[in-house]
């Protein structure tokens, strides 16, 4: 369950460095609409895009893993759609956020792993 928590501030934490740096990327609300987003985020990743990512396999292998890049940017773009706290403007917005928001989340996890 901690865990749980843990993951949750970190993707609010990525969604909101992306939504500062990233021009296309707006997040409106303060903590409560953060939370959120980040919440529908995680649920868009952890049920829809590993089949996505298991009917693009073959695009994913041809091109060496850097479709894998375009897929988390439609996992953006659909959580911009399904909550009007985010809006995600163009698909190059999304694929830099994309981007920022997993470099966010890969430092986050080099810091808080528990060895």
């Amino acid at each position: 369950m901690q865990n749980l928590v843990i993951r949750l501030f970190v993707n609010a934490v990525a969604l909101w460095v992306a939504a500062r740096f990233v021009p296309g990327i707006d997040l409106s609300g303060e903590f409560g609409p953060v939370l959120l987003v980040a919440a529908v985020f995680g649920l868009v990743n952890a049920l829809i895009k590993p089949i996505v990512l298991l009917l693009s396999l073959p695009v994913v292998v041809l091109t060496l893993g850097l479709f894998t890049l375009v897929v988390n940017a439609l996992m953006l773009m659909l959580t911009a759609y399904l909550v009007a706290a985010l809006s995600v403007v163009g698909f190059w917005a999304a694929l830099w956020g994309s981007l920022l928001i997993s470099l966010v989340s890969l430092l986050f996890s080099l810091i808080l792993t528990e060895e």
